[in-house]
């Protein structure tokens, strides 16, 4: 089977203009459930929540995202119109953050993470392939640019929410917090209108068409399904989600419960693990670029299991924060780099697709681990999810050995 992707070149790399507008738009998509995390011991609380229902609520984010993340990477592949796509992704994360604010219920409290994984998994599929597209020779520079905005978001989120949680109630923070997101909305959809419709609107020769018909979308389907790399890589990428969205659900817990810190210092330890993440990003896209994406994944993986075993042997000790800012480095900086191989191993046409199959395991696994660390320490204890997380993080390991080493993670995209 000959691709699309084979006859279309990709576009002459830009100015890094539309990189950072994006990853400013990416940084806000994270602003919003770095938040949520903050205010989810607050929010638990005040319902009376125990550990397994304050994991059922990231579970369920996490189980409409893996639902939604596939078709919406089909409607990106098919339809195109990426500004836009992002545009209604970043007002569907915000809006149901703003309804949380009226919310008294535990069920109604469900439905609005339940509508943020819709949104928030529709930015992926769009984003990611558009920016290796236009940016095809520094892929994992690029898309660590693009994960730098996530984490800069989740840096600042923490702690911005944890001082203003000293002066008013986490009902009054989801409300106002709402404006960023509108605004952002806005932004890319007036300038990537622009790009495609305004300055730009004799089409280049070079230019990727924004659609496809459904019988390409559909022959190219079926490869993408054989595709041997892209099943390891999304499985790995799964347990390597699981690992972190239970980190995230549980270390403010911990921090709040076991340590008794207070809301501000919450939001500086959380800050302390996204700003290494932050760090770790460009560092690891560059270094993948040159040595090769499954180095560096491995590397990293094997760093965040070591780490997270010295934490659970920390225990409520202050070991225990020290090392939250080195397993943010590690933990982090493989985003991008799995992104960027798993975009070089498949089809250009079919990259919104390939990113959603990424994202929809991701949040399979995502939703399975904040009720599994949840049930374990409602059993055994909060420490003992550390441990299970250190497990999840070498599972991960184990899916990145079995694609071949000789297998050219630099490679351009196959047809098939």
């Amino acid at each position: 089977m000959t691709s699309l992707a084979n006859t279309v070149e990709p576009v002459p790399e830009k100015s890094f203009r539309d990189v950072w507008l994006i990853a400013v738009g990416h940084g806000l998509t994270h602003w919003y459930p770095a938040t949520f995390y903050l205010l989810l011991p607050l929010i638990g609380k005040e319902l009376g929540l125990s550990y397994s229902q304050i994991g059922l609520v990231m579970t369920c984010q996490y189980i409409a995202g893996a639902i939604s993340n596939v078709p919406g990477g089909m409607l990106v592949d098919t339809v195109g119109r990426k500004g836009l796509l992002m545009a209604l992704s970043l007002f569907w994360v915000g809006f149901p953050y703003l309804l949380m604010g009226f919310t008294h219920s535990y069920s109604l409290l469900l439905m609005c993470v339940c509508m943020v994984g819709v949104g928030n998994n529709l930015w992926h599929p769009t984003a990611i392939p558009m920016l290796a597209l236009r940016h095809p020779t520094r892929k994992g520079l690029v898309l660590s640019l693009h994960g730098m905005g996530g984490n800069a978001g989740d840096a600042l989120a923490p702690l911005a929410i944890g001082a203003l949680l000293a002066s008013f109630s986490w009902r009054q923070i989801v409300l106002f917090n709402a404006a960023p997101g509108v605004l952002m909305a806005l932004l890319i959809l007036a300038y990537l209108g622009t790009l495609k419709y305004g300055r730009s609107k004799q089409k280049s020769a070079v230019a990727p068409p924004e659609g496809q018909a459904i019988g390409e979308y559909a022959q190219g389907l079926r490869g993408l399904l054989r595709n041997r790399n892209l099943i390891l890589l999304t499985v790995s990428s799964a347990f390597r989600s699981m690992t972190q969205t239970t980190l995230l659900t549980f270390l403010p817990v911990f921090l709040a419960y076991e340590m008794g810190y207070s809301p501000l210092w919450v939001g500086v330890c959380m800050f302390a693990l996204q700003a290494a993440g932050f760090t770790a990003a460009p560092i690891a896209g560059h270094l993948s670029d040159s040595m090769g994406r499954r180095r560096i994944i491995m590397t990293s993986m094997a760093m965040t299991a070591l780490v997270l075993a010295f934490m659970a042997v920390a225990g409520r000790s202050h070991a225990f924060v020290l090392f939250i800012a080195v397993l943010g480095f590690f933990l982090y900086a493989i985003r991008p780099v799995l992104q960027a191989w798993l975009l070089e191993a498949t089809p250009k046409k079919m990259g919104g697709t390939s990113i959603g199959l990424l994202f929809g395991l991701q949040a399979l696994g995502s939703s399975i681990g904040p009720m599994l660390g949840g049930g374990i320490a409602d059993r055994f204890g909060l420490m003992s999810t550390f441990y299970f997380l250190a497990v999840t993080i070498v599972i991960a390991n184990l899916f990145i050995f079995l694609i071949p080493a000789q297998a050219p993670s630099l490679a351009p995209a196959s047809a098939d």
